[in-house]
């Protein structure tokens, strides 16, 4: 639970929003929400989901995202790439192995400035 506390908390910049206790915690971007459970121990490489979407203003903030990450020591999932309908997006890994892939989505990107 602690490495993923700091995965998210330190490296992604998530705020702990509740505690409840020692195998609860639930983080906040301000935008959206994400809990963590402790859970009994899956065998190595399975996740409980396929993967979470961080949705960006830019697509120039997918490389900055990257860069950020392979500064902090993290090794990619999958490169930036842009994409054939416009999406610019790469993957990366929690500590649990959980796929996070940081997207610029142009037709949801430009919707989230519009409140």
């Amino acid at each position: 639970m602690a490495k993923m506390v700091a995965f998210y908390v330190e490296l992604l910049g998530y705020e702990v929003e509740w505690r409840p206790d020692a195998d609860n915690v639930y983080l906040t971007s301000g935008e959206d929400s994400l809990a963590l459970h402790a859970e009994p121990a899956l065998a190595p490489g399975e996740t409980r989901l396929d993967h979470v979407g961080v949705l960006l203003d830019t697509p120039d903030e997918v490389d900055t995202w990257a860069a950020h990450l392979r500064g902090a020591g993290e090794q990619l999932a999958a490169e930036p790439r842009t994409h054939r309908d416009g999406c610019r997006s790469f993957y990366a890994t929690d500590p649990e192995g959980n796929k996070i892939q940081f997207l610029f989505h142009p037709g949801l990107s430009a919707k989230r400035g519009s409140g």
